[in-house]
């Protein structure tokens, strides 16, 4: 099994329950149109950051998340503000 296809297999093995409301957010949107890199795109293992050149913004589908922090500390500006869901939101893990 490849890297990237166990990543994906293992992806299925999990439940989210989704809030309304999401649990990550991009603090500055300007920080986001002035960052060169875009290391967001790059370093979720969940794809929830997303680079839409069209609108300009970060997307964030936030129902992928699966709560590794990544995020939180890999995004060069700090511009992504992460939490843990609220209470009874959030991921279940089926294997450990």
């Amino acid at each position: 099994m490849s890297g990237n296809s166990a990543v994906t297999d293992r992806l299925f093995t999990i439940r989210y329950k989704c809030d309304d409301q999401s649990h990550l957010i991009i603090k500055e949107r300007d920080t986001c149109l002035k960052c060169t890199t875009k290391d967001c795109n790059f370093f979720c293992p969940s794809d929830v950051y997303e680079w839409d050149g069209k609108q300009k913004i970060t997307t964030v589908a936030y129902e992928n998340c699966i709560e590794c922090g990544t995020c939180r500390i890999a995004c060069p500006s700090h511009n992504i503000h992460w939490v843990y869901p609220k209470g009874g939101y959030g991921i279940t893990y089926k294997y450990g």
